[in-house]
């Protein structure tokens, strides 16, 4: 699973802004967000708020608890607006350790290794090898 720190720091980087031009818009001290990115310290909540609000995101996704980059709140924290309307939400049932709850960890886990750019590097270099090479004609010729 990706970390906060990870998951800011890409965020970060994908906005070409430093760190410190990154605490400096939010009111942060000035190595808040290098404490942030290198897992020394941990944002507050507010804190955690300010930085989903400054990149559009959830902050489950910034915590990297969720691929979900648009809930923006969740029921659970409280987050969400109360709607008179709105049924109440079921109460959450504890989760089995099931197979079925494994794979759909694992795949969650195999889907942030496979967009990981050290990951597509390395498999770029171990096709271009001879051995890389080799699995590939061995592919090709069972089309």
């Amino acid at each position: 699973m990706i970390s906060a720190a990870q998951r800011l720091e890409a965020l970060r980087t994908e906005k070409n802004i430093s760190r410190t031009q990154l605490a400096s818009q939010l009111g942060f001290p000035k190595t808040a967000i290098e404490k942030f990115e290198t897992g020394r310290q941990t944002p507050t909540k507010e804190q955690y708020e300010k930085l989903a609000r400054f990149f559009g995101v959830s902050a489950a996704y910034l915590k990297g608890e969720s691929d979900d980059t648009e809930n923006m709140g969740s029921w659970l924290s409280g987050d969400v607006a109360k709607d008179s309307d709105a049924p109440a939400p079921a109460p959450v049932q504890p989760r089995k350790n099931t197979q079925a709850a494994k794979e759909r960890e694992d795949g969650a886990v195999f889907n942030l290794l496979l967009k990981s750019d050290v990951f597509k590097a390395a498999v770029l270099e171990v096709l271009k090898s001879p051995e890389g090479q080799e699995l590939i004609k061995k592919a090709a010729r069972k089309l």
